[in-house]
């Protein structure tokens, strides 16, 4: 059987599992979906639930034969414009409905799912879903609307903000981000998180399977990811809060993820995300917890299901 990793050799994570699913005598191939379609095909028959896979190497694999894929980084296709012959946002479309049928073949062991990554699109979702099982979350605004925030900060002494979707950091918001013109200019152009400011420290918590490790995230800065000089420490999750990261997991799909908490000076763990697909390298090698072999043996347990496709 053959495991797939979803992303490209240039991708340190990525080419850190290729090597060590190759080290673990696994026969294992690259994914990059921005070869599609001119550098790699798909084909899939809906009816024999039979689909085949050509690599840019001319290397052919049946989905039969994978048996699990390591979801790492879902790049754009490069569709080329073919001009008036075939008008490119179809091209785009008929490319993605093909790969996104891929993406939800049950037959193969994903880590993570198709379904888990979209919790990870939804972030107003995501929290929702984590705040029904009781876990404790920020104060949580998700809008364009500036009357709706001019009265959300009213309730609050110190607020943050960030992306909907991710790809930015966390800021301070100031009385300059509230002014009436400057919001309504902004809010044209795109909705925003709007969270009471949680104080203390940085928790990140993987989760893989039922094993679950911690570390503190010692930093100044509001966003630890802007700090390269941010410190590790191992660090003990109370039982509860271990048993809660767990179920967060199996709420959001997730067969391993990392969970960033905030710990309160008074000792509660507020949720702030949980992240299908995370970085772990620089994590892994401070603290010595053993990420890399876990994931490959999830990766090289047996797929769970049958040989169908799950519509998406």
């Amino acid at each position: 059987m053959i495991t797939l990793v979803l992303g490209t050799v240039s991708d340190a994570h990525a080419a850190h599992i290729h090597r060590a699913l190759e080290a673990a005598g696994q026969e294992v191939y690259y994914w990059d979906t921005s070869r599609m379609p001119s550098q790699m095909q798909l084909t899939w028959e809906p009816a024999r639930g039979h689909g085949v896979m050509t690599l840019p190497t001319g290397k052919c694999l049946t989905a039969a034969e994978v048996s699990s894929v390591y979801w790492r980084q879902l790049l754009d296709a490069r569709v080329p414009n073919g001009g008036n012959a075939y008008p490119h946002h179809i091209a785009v479309n008929d490319t993605m409905g093909l790969l996104r049928t891929w993406l939800q073949i049950d037959s193969i062991r994903w880590i993570n799912s198709w379904s888990a990554f979209q919790f990870h699109r939804e972030k107003p979702r995501q929290l929702a879903t984590v705040h029904q099982l009781g876990v404790r979350i920020p104060a949580t605004l998700v809008s364009n609307c500036p009357g709706q925030i001019q009265a959300f900060a009213q309730r609050y002494d110190q607020l943050i903000f960030k992306p909907v979707y991710g790809g930015a950091h966390t800021q301070f918001v100031t009385d300059k981000h509230l002014q009436s013109e400057r919001l309504h200019n902004v809010l044209k152009l795109s909705p925003v998180t709007i969270q009471a400011y949680v104080p203390g420290t940085n928790i990140r918590t993987y989760v893989m399977g039922d094993e679950v490790y911690s570390a503190e995230i010692q930093s100044p800065d509001l966003d630890f990811r802007t700090d390269a000089a941010a410190h590790l420490i191992p660090h003990s999750l109370p039982e509860d809060i271990v048993e809660q990261s767990r179920q967060i997991a199996r709420a959001l799909l997730l067969t391993w993820t990392a969970i960033d908490w905030r710990l309160t000076p008074g000792e509660d763990y507020t949720f702030l995300e949980a992240n299908p697909s995370p970085m772990f390298l620089h994590f892994e090698k401070v603290t010595g917890f053993p990420i890399s072999q876990k994931l490959v043996e999830l990766l090289l347990s047996p797929s769970p299901m049958g040989q169908s496709l799950t519509p998406g």
